[in-house]
C-alpha cells in the first residue's frame, strides 16, 4: 500500500510541476500569437507561438518536471507528441473559430481542452512508461485468456 501511495504522490506532483510549465509555455504561446497575429495570418500566428514555446515547454519539463536529462531520444518522442499535440491545437482552434469565438478567446477554449491530453502524452515519452504500459496490457490480456 506505500508504494502506491508513493506512486500516486509522484503522480501528482509530476502534474503539479507539469501544469507550472504548461501556464509558462501556453503564456509564451499566447503572448506571441497574441502580437502576431495583428500582422499576419491566424493559423501562421498561432503555429510561430507554438513552436517557439515548443523550445521552452521541452527544457523545462525535462528539468524541472520529470528530472531526467534532455537526450535526443526524448526530444524525438517530445517532438512526435507535439505533432499530435499541434493537430488537435489547429483543430480545436478552428473549430472554435467555426462557431464563432473570436480570434482573442479560441486559444484559450482550445488549451482547456487539450491540456490534459497532452499531460498523458508527454509523461510517456519522458517516463518510458508507453512500453511499459502496452506490456502491463497484453500481460494482462494473456493471463485473461
Amino acid at each position: 500500500m506505500k508504494i502506491r501511495e508513493l506512486l500516486h504522490k509522484q503522480s501528482v506532483q509530476e502534474f503539479l510541476r507539469w501544469g507550472i510549465i504548461g501556464v509558462i509555455a501556453t503564456a509564451i504561446h499566447y503572448g506571441i500569437y497574441y502580437g502576431l497575429n495583428l500582422i499576419m495570418y491566424t493559423n501562421v500566428a498561432y503555429t510561430i507561438g507554438y513552436i517557439i514555446s515548443f523550445f521552452a515547454n521541452f527544457y523545462l519539463n525535462s528539468h524541472f518536471t520529470f528530472k531526467t536529462s534532455a537526450s535526443v531520444k526524448k526530444g524525438v518522442g517530445f517532438g512526435i507528441a507535439h505533432i499530435v499535440n499541434y493537430c488537435m491545437h489547429i483543430i480545436f482552434l478552428n473549430l472554435f473559430l467555426h462557431l464563432g469565438c473570436s480570434e482573442t478567446i479560441a486559444p484559450i477554449f482550445v488549451f482547456i481542452v487539450v491540456f490534459p491530453i497532452n499531460f498523458i502524452l508527454v509523461r510517456f515519452v519522458f517516463k518510458n512508461d508507453f512500453k511499459e504500459t502496452v506490456s502491463n496490457i497484453a500481460l494482462k490480456m494473456k493471463r485473461n485468456q
